[in-house]
Formats: structure tokens, sequence, C-alpha cells
């Protein structure tokens, strides 16, 4: 295969792959990437690793978990991407009067779609705050507009999301900042479509080492928090503070005991049966 589509949410966490493919790094090998924006977030990405349509998808740690383990699908991870947690906000409507999470019990979560961070996450902040899981309720929204609008109509009460890119929203009193949850795992990782993990695996191999190494010069560039809160419209305070909170997997190192931990939460939430983690590692890693 000459060509390999990759996927990723069009947020600051995935500029050192826009760069190494802006700047050609891939092209010595003879392959070229091909990077497609996914706006949708991860459920999105797993059904497009599931049709074909990407080959390789950068997708939140629970997300694709649960997608391999729990519902089947022929994908496999290469490797964690960002080692540090995501930091989710709860985001309610602009004038409502919703001020912290326990006010938002018996109310409408808007999520991009079932089995995405949006949801998963709501689940795992629930769980830590000792609710009943089972009487969360949702609403689809698509993407972070659609979040947006579903807040400013009220068809939903909260929404959760990479609270950095939310800023701007906040900002322009489209919604409201009141809490956040913060993932127990590192929180984006690298997966492929299974039939790849073979015939590409050397290349794979090479990708990973070359986008650890861009994220690397990137977070220690002089220009850093220029380059990003001119590309994603963020203040340059929130960049520094989110450059801080951030970190890549700069040398490919394993992070097998933080994906157990995964697993383990995603089990104690009914999320992923007990009988789909046997033999995990065979099933999840390529």
């Amino acid at each position: 295969m000459d060509t390999l589509k990759v996927g990723g949410v069009p947020e600051h966490f995935n500029l050192p792959w826009r760069l190494a493919i802006e700047e050609q790094l891939f092209e010595a090998s003879g392959k070229s990437l091909i990077w497609e924006d996914q706006p949708m977030g991860t459920g999105q990405m797993v059904k497009k690793l599931e049709s074909g349509e990407l080959d390789v998808a950068v997708l939140l740690t629970e997300g694709i978990t649960k997608a391999i383990l729990e519902d089947g699908l022929k994908a496999k991870i290469l490797q964690v991407y960002v080692t540090s947690p995501l930091h989710w906000g709860i985001h309610v409507p602009f004038q409502s009067d919703i001020r912290t999470f326990d006010d938002l019990k018996d109310q409408t979560f808007a999520i991009s779609r079932y089995g995405s961070g949006s949801h998963l996450m709501t689940y795992v902040k629930a769980d830590q705050e000792e609710w009943d899981t089972n009487t969360l309720q949702f609403n689809v929204i698509g993407d972070v507009e659609g979040g947006m609008q579903s807040l400013e109509k009220n068809e939903s009460q909260a929404f959760l999301w990479e609270k950095y890119t939310t800023h701007p929203y906040t900002e322009k009193g489209r919604c409201r900042y009141i809490d956040e949850v913060v993932t127990p795992w590192p929180c984006f990782v690298i997966a492929v479509r299974e039939d790849l993990c073979g015939s590409e695996k050397e290349f794979l191999n090479e990708i990973c080492t070359i986008v650890g190494k861009r994220a690397f010069a990137m977070k220690n560039s002089e220009n850093v928090i220029e380059l990003i809160s001119n590309r994603y419209d963020l203040r340059s305070g929130q960049v520094a503070n989110w450059l801080i909170e951030t970190d890549w997997n700069y040398d490919m190192k394993s992070y097998t005991e933080e994906i157990e931990n995964t697993i383990h939460y995603l089990v104690k939430l009914g999320l992923i049966s007990k009988a789909k983690v046997e033999n995990w590692e065979s099933k999840l890693f390529c």
C-alpha cells in the first residue's frame, strides 16, 4: 500500500501529525500519508476503521479499547500516542442555573456518538460521584458545534469535551464551564486496521517513531505557543497551560499496565463484559 489514510480530531493534540505530513517526513519510505480530520471524534473513527475508510486512526484509549474487546472491531492498537491524561471540561447552557455536577442528575448529556469519549467519560464522572450510571440519559449531537447548539436549545443540559478546545466557545457565551473530569489513563492511542498489522507493520512502526520525534521537537520549539495559538484559535496562556499538562510518546514506550487499568475501569462500569477481557493483550495490540 503506497498511501495510508490517517484520521484524527482537528485539535492541537494532532499537530505533530500535521507538521510531519506537511514537512514530508514520511516520503523517504516511498509511501505517503493523507490526513483526514474527524470532527465527530472516536465514534466516527471506529466506524471508518470498520468500513476501511481509514487505515490508521488517532483516537481515545477508552473508546478503541471498548470497540475492539467488547464490540469486536477488527483493529489493533499500535502504541500510546499521548501519554498524559485528557482534561474533559463539563459544559452547561450559558443561561442555566446549573452550578455543579450534582445539578445534572436526571438531566441529558450531549455526546458525539455512542462509544465516543464524550459518552464514556460521562460514565467515568458519574461513577466517581457514585451515581447510578444506569440512569444516564444521552442525546447524540455529532460534533462540538452540535454540542453547542444542543446546549443553546436546552435539548441537552451538559456536554463533555476537551476543555481547551471548548474555551473559545465559553468566551463567546455559547456554554459555561462548571467542572472537569480527568482520564485515569493515557488519553490517545494510534490504532490501525487489523489486516495491516502484518503487511505494513514495519512502516507503521516507522510512522510512530517519526511522529514521536516530531512531537518532541514541537514541544521544545521556541515558537510552539504562537504556532498552536494561531492554528487553533486559542489564547497563548491557555496553550502554555495545556503544554505543561501534555506529553506525547516520544520514544515508543509501552504502556501495558495503563491500558490494563483502562480495561478494568470499563469492566467496572459495565461497558466491557468480563468474558471479553480474556487474552486481552493478543486481542488489543498489533
